[in-house]
């Protein structure tokens, strides 16, 4: 099957990109992805996705990923990646809940309770309506928060 997206690199792509692996530039990912785009470059077209693949520890699927984004987005998006545009999960407290959680382990523990737990505050957290559910480890996150 031919390929549909064919890597052509110029001169000075490929001396950048031959840079990043010389000098480790970047991450270990950004190291692959500029080994991957020199294997994939239509001047040597001896290697195959495959080949490549197996060279670099990966799948063929992600070397099709990597040529379609430089043909798509351009050779800076393929080598260093693309920013995700929001987390994969929204935040489940805001800023405001979270200052009442934090609030609420400075202040007195219940009676019958020596301090806070992680499960009772989420537990008080779902009885004062804030949100609707919320695990231990949420509640964890928003005490740990240095920043």
């Amino acid at each position: 099957m031919p390929k549909k997206y064919i890597v052509r690199l110029s001169e000075v792509e490929r001396n950048a990109l031959r840079g990043v692996i010389k000098q480790l530039k970047g991450s270990s990912q950004k190291v692959r992805r500029a080994q991957i785009l020199l294997k994939a470059d239509a001047e040597d077209s001896s290697w195959t996705d495959a080949r490549i693949a197996e060279a670099f520890c990966c799948r063929s699927q992600t070397v099709e990923n990597i040529r379609k984004r430089l043909v798509t987005q351009g050779f800076a998006a393929a080598l260093n990646g693309l920013k995700r545009p929001a987390p994969p999960t929204a935040k489940l407290l805001d800023g405001e809940q979270e200052a009442q959680v934090i609030a609420m382990r400075l202040g007195e523990a219940p009676k019958g309770y020596a301090n806070w737990s992680l499960r009772l505050l989420a537990r008080k957290v779902v009885e004062l309506g804030m949100v609707e559910s919320v695990s231990h480890e949420t509640v964890r996150q928003t005490l740990k928060k240095t920043v």
